[in-house]
């Protein structure tokens, strides 16, 4: 039984890694220090055969009694409300948290798998965004805290693999949505969908001219999953590459929901990037990955997730 260490375990892709790789076969370890995890997430799973959870802080001294094959070091705040809110312990979890992580994958002789993320590309000048893009990054702007964290975790993963023969993995995680998002978790999708459920305005950034490529969470624990157990050391693209602007996004979230929301414009944040859409041309290829769901078949069961944390019925269909 492989021994698995995930680190962010209680966070929205952390809890369903948990799941995922319990259901591979895995003893997993789940690390968190519910700075933006939740308890909930992991709730099903507590008591279960092969799962132990450990409060903690990564960027502490991390031990782990016994072998560990695998480490997914998924600690991190990842929405632009929490890293803002949060810029210290942002930056200290991108860069002490992944050194100690990488430093007990190196003593447990462990596969790593560092979970980076498009931010790295900023405000990108390349699109769609391939892996060997540098990226357009403004350190010292209000979104450096989290875009440099994980260019720096990227940094040193590859030096541990270089310098200390650490086995290492790096995936660059496109925006992702589904069940276990915070409701007041400040990215697009969660702020569309609790407003639309309430029947309030919702909001959008600029004039919504601005793109993004929305995956849903099962393709990505998939890809996730797909490149921990592949030999590519090498930074992986995992996102759905079917661009759509945020207004659009905004129209179908209220569509999806059966709400009468008005949508309101409200003035676009700093460094808010204009594109966002991955090259999977690596993935498929390596990987022999794609996105498989629907986006309207992903929004509908995020809403359904929804609307039981806000405790609202759907809408009854009208009879003709």
């Amino acid at each position: 039984m492989p021994r698995t260490l995930i680190t962010g375990g209680a966070g929205f892709l952390g809890s369903h890694l948990c799941e995922r790789l319990l259901a591979e076969g895995h003893e997993v370890i789940c690390m968190d220090n519910l700075i933006t995890g939740d308890m909930d997430n992991i709730a099903r799973l507590i008591g279960e055969p092969g799962f132990r959870f450990i409060k903690h802080d990564v960027t502490e001294y991390v031990y782990v009694e016994g072998g560990v094959d695998y480490i997914l070091h998924f600690a991190s705040p990842a929405s632009p409300i929490d890293y803002l809110k949060l810029p210290i312990q942002t930056l200290k979890v991108g860069s002490l948290g992944t050194h100690k992580a990488l430093g007990l994958a190196k003593a447990k002789r462990a596969r790593f798998l560092l979970a980076s993320t498009s931010e790295v590309y900023g405000d990108p000048t390349v699109h769609p965004q391939v892996e060997t893009y540098w990226g357009n990054v403004n350190p010292i702007g209000p979104r450096g805290v989290y875009d440099e964290a994980k260019r720096f975790a990227e940094a040193i993963t590859m030096a541990y693999h270089n310098h200390h023969g650490v086995d290492t993995r790096i995936v660059r995680i496109f925006n992702t949505y589904g069940e276990r998002m915070r409701i007041d978790d400040g990215r697009a999708i969660p702020a569309f969908m609790s407003q639309a459920i309430r029947g309030e305005d919702v909001t959008v950034f600029g004039d919504g001219s601005q793109t993004r490529s929305v995956c849903y969470v099962s393709d990505l624990v998939e890809g996730v999953y797909r490149l921990l157990m592949s030999d590519y050391i090498l930074p992986v693209n995992i996102g759905n590459p079917d661009e759509i602007s945020m207004l659009d996004l905004a129209r179908e979230v209220i569509d999806v929901v059966g709400s009468k929301s008005r949508i309101v414009f409200q003035p676009l944040p700093v460094d808010d990037p204009r594109v966002r859409r991955p090259d999977i041309s690596l993935a498929r290829s390596v990987l022999g990955w794609e996105p498989i769901v629907p986006r309207r078949l992903g929004l509908e069961r995020t809403a359904a997730y929804f609307r039981k944390r806000l405790g609202v019925r759907a809408p009854e269909a009208s009879s003709s």
